[in-house]
């Protein structure tokens, strides 16, 4: 009789070893098949496409913008929506080459309805380095965060390239090394996917720049989507949009036509500065090679800012009111 219980009983616990081992295994097959938080066969999210700045490119409105201090400092961008009438749709954010990608600042501005210009400066970063790919991960980290926000972002690297005051100048770097440079970072953003980039080459205008070419730091028009100037009406120096403008404008001729962008200015305070605003925006609005504007709003290099200046904001306020000027960056399709 023992011998029979014992048969028996282990005959009863190798069946609840069996149907253990059998249950555990269905544990398993479910587990791996779940598409639940965690499961390993979890669906993947799809990637939506990138944004399409084709419209933004040649947008049937014209840009008016504004740079302040801080970047993306709504109260500021506001209060300078209220002294002048209008509501900016072009605003630049300065970040140097080590810094990650603005993202919540260009959020934050595509929410207002304007477009970001993302000032990338590469100080103390030699231009061939950047040719060399020496820093693609970091440029690689930049661009995919670019790709995964999925906002429009105007992009100028290295900007003024053609003076000789920045670490990527004349006095430092060679035309051929910037050109290889700018073009090493575009083929990276390609590479991640990043086409929400409106790439924005943007030198100094060439007043008493006269002796570098700025046709051999031009990277092609493969690489870039518009043509930007920066350009100050100074005490001192060019008064009119004419003198300021139009001698880089007429170099820039003879080797692209791709679309032009004051992306900096400002006029330094006299009894001029409110026919120098007139001059600016008048200009603007009627040339149709131009895309627009936007006005350094911050005392720098000049004391730019019209912010205590009632005779420029009066200037400003009117020439903000051509009905070429300003729209909402969101609803250009």
């Amino acid at each position: 009789m023992r011998t029979k219980y014992l048969v028996t009983f282990m005959v009863v616990l190798a069946l609840a070893f069996t149907e253990v081992a059998v249950l555990r295994k269905v544990d398993i097959k479910v587990g791996a098949g779940s598409a639940g938080p965690g499961g390993a066969a979890a669906a993947a999210e799809p990637v939506p496409p990138a944004y399409d700045v084709t419209a933004l490119k040649s947008p049937s409105g014209k840009y008016l913008g504004v740079t302040v201090e801080g970047g993306a400092e709504m109260g500021r961008i506001r209060a300078f929506a209220e002294e002048t009438g209008t509501t900016p749709n072009l605003v630049a954010v300065f970040e140097s080459f080590d810094d990650k990608f603005a993202a919540s600042e260009v959020r934050e501005l595509h929410q207002y309805g304007a477009l970001a210009v993302i000032r990338w400066e590469p100080y103390d970063v030699p231009l061939r380095d950047i040719a060399a790919g020496r820093h693609d991960a970091y440029v690689r980290e930049f661009a995919t965060a670019v790709r995964t926000l999925n906002l429009p972002i105007a992009l100028t690297f290295a900007h003024e390239m053609n003076g000789h005051w920045y670490s990527w100048g004349t006095k430092q770097t060679r035309a051929a090394e910037y050109v290889a440079a700018w073009r090493h970072l575009h083929d990276v953003f390609a590479q991640a996917g990043a086409t929400n980039v409106i790439w924005t080459w943007t030198p100094n205008v060439i007043n008493y720049l006269r002796k570098v070419s700025i046709k051999a730091l031009y990277p092609g028009d493969a690489y870039v989507d518009w043509v930007g100037m920066d350009g100050y009406y100074t005490v001192r120096g060019p008064k009119t949009f004419k003198d300021l403008f139009e001698p880089t404008i007429t170099q820039l001729r003879t080797f692209t036509r791709r679309p032009l962008l004051i992306v900096e200015t400002g006029s330094e305070p006299s009894a001029g500065r409110p026919g120098q605003i007139t001059d600016l925006l008048s200009n603007v609005a009627r040339r149709k090679d131009l895309l627009g504007v936007a006005y350094f709003n911050i005392n720098g290099s000049g004391k730019w800012n019209i912010d205590h200046d009632q005779a420029a904001l009066r200037s400003f306020r009117r020439g903000a009111t051509k009905d070429v000027f300003g729209f909402d960056v969101r609803t250009v399709k």
